[in-house]
């Protein structure tokens, strides 16, 4: 199975008026970070917001220089392919990419082909902050690369190892999967190859090893004092 993590920085909050300025996806396959990566900055052709500015850092000088989305619409959307797009907040960024991919008479995409991180974390932990910082401390997850600046790259990269732990994470005693060679921190773990498996036999009856009545009444003496077990549940 193929998932595209994806991110976005903006020129503001509102898709209708402000564009995108940059675009960061990361491959998964099988739930493994495969090293494949998209990643573009954008010309706007608009100014940034004060506040916008002061998370991304991109210079309106720096961005003039930089593709049109339209320039770059092809090759995007042939990297999504058809996959599952993993995003956080979903809305925000899938409301910027289809106005972008509406103002180039192109078809907007499904939010159907959508996993949200933020509604998975929130079912998780409910009442837990569930911003991606606030994931990433959950998890252990370094957060340096993010202390000067955002970006769609370095958040995407950092949503595919919340991802991760989101639907299992790394688990003790099993070894990193490896992509070309090499591990992958944010990788679903595998079992060790060396392992060996062990099958049991079925339990045998023995004869004889039957509770003693005293034995039996204590058990459902200790049943009884069990609230709503869940063997007598419809």
């Amino acid at each position: 199975m193929r998932q595209i993590v994806l991110d976005t920085e903006t020129t503001g909050l509102d898709p209708a008026t402000h564009r995108i300025i940059e675009i960061g996806c990361v491959e998964l396959v099988n739930y493994v970070p495969t090293g494949r990566r998209f990643h573009k900055y954008l010309n706007p052709e608009r100014a940034n917001d004060a506040r916008a500015f002061e998370v991304h850092r991109l210079s309106e000088e720096f961005l003039r220089s930089q593709p049109l989305f339209r320039d770059i619409a092809q090759e995007f959307l042939d990297f999504l392919a058809e996959d599952q797009l993993v995003i956080h907040n979903a809305e925000f960024d899938m409301g910027f990419v289809n106005w972008e991919l509406r103002r180039i008479e192109r078809e907007p995409l499904s939010m159907s082909r959508v996993l949200d991180t933020i509604t998975i974390a929130r079912q998780k932990y409910p009442g837990a902050q569930a911003s991606l910082d606030a994931l990433c401390r959950r998890f252990e997850i370094d957060l340096s690369i993010r202390a000067e600046r955002h970006g769609a790259l370095i958040d995407a990269s950092l949503l595919a190892q919340v991802y991760l732990e989101l639907i299992g994470g790394r688990q003790p005693g099993l070894d990193f999967a490896s992509v070309n060679g090499s591990a992958r921190s944010t990788a679903i773990l595998m079992p060790k190859a060396s392992a060996p498996i062990v099958v049991r036999p079925p339990r045998r009856h023995l004869p004889g090893a039957q509770p003693t009545a005293e034995e039996a009444a204590l058990h459902e003496k200790f049943l009884g004092k069990i609230k709503d077990p869940i063997w007598l549940r419809g």
